[in-house]
């Protein structure tokens, strides 16, 4: 058994959600964890946890952010981590799989499928083996209990219900 344990130096956590309906707010999770562990080489064995520290996002802007981590969206302080938690990991094609697991915001756990592009695996300059992978998905946030909303005075929605995930991973080898 092989465990991978995540970089968080060489990774990021990013999610893109509508504003106004005409162009995407970009955010993403500074602390977080992750570690992989598979028997395989092609990881379609691999079970996989990661879990973000709510308190921890950031979208370049202090009072959004504050608002985020308020009780409207994660509630950070009932609610201090986001996790997931694979039920399988699905090789489809040389590069592609199909992460499919138990996602967690507040206290609300739905089942998600996200899109994995692996990169490959390299041994860095300190002997260390990395494996890469680039990894896409969708949520709706009401589903999750995010459910604040307001509207413009001509009726249209200020944040859009999708939001768009996006983690670019590293995974370091344990020894």
């Amino acid at each position: 058994m092989s465990t991978y344990k995540i970089d968080s130096a060489h990774s990021e956590i990013t999610f893109k959600v509508k504003h106004l309906m005409i162009t995407n707010v970009t955010g993403r999770f500074t602390a977080f964890d992750a570690t992989m562990e598979a028997d395989k080489e092609d990881f379609s064995d691999a079970k996989i946890t990661f879990e973000a520290d709510a308190d921890s996002v950031s979208t370049n802007n202090e009072q959004r952010d504050a608002h985020l981590k308020g009780e409207d969206f994660f509630a950070a302080d009932k609610f201090p981590k986001l996790s997931f938690v694979s039920k399988s990991f699905t090789k489809l094609g040389e590069d592609e799989y199909k992460l499919t697991g138990d996602f967690t915001i507040r206290d609300v756990t739905k089942t998600i499928e996200l899109d994995v592009e692996y990169g490959g695996t390299m041994t860095d300059p300190w002997g260390n083996v990395k494996a890469g992978f680039e990894i896409n998905g969708k949520i709706n946030r009401k589903e999750f209990g995010l459910t604040w909303g307001a509207v413009t005075e001509a009726g249209g929605v200020v944040v859009s219900d999708d939001v768009k995930l996006h983690l670019s991973v590293q995974m370091i080898k344990q020894a």
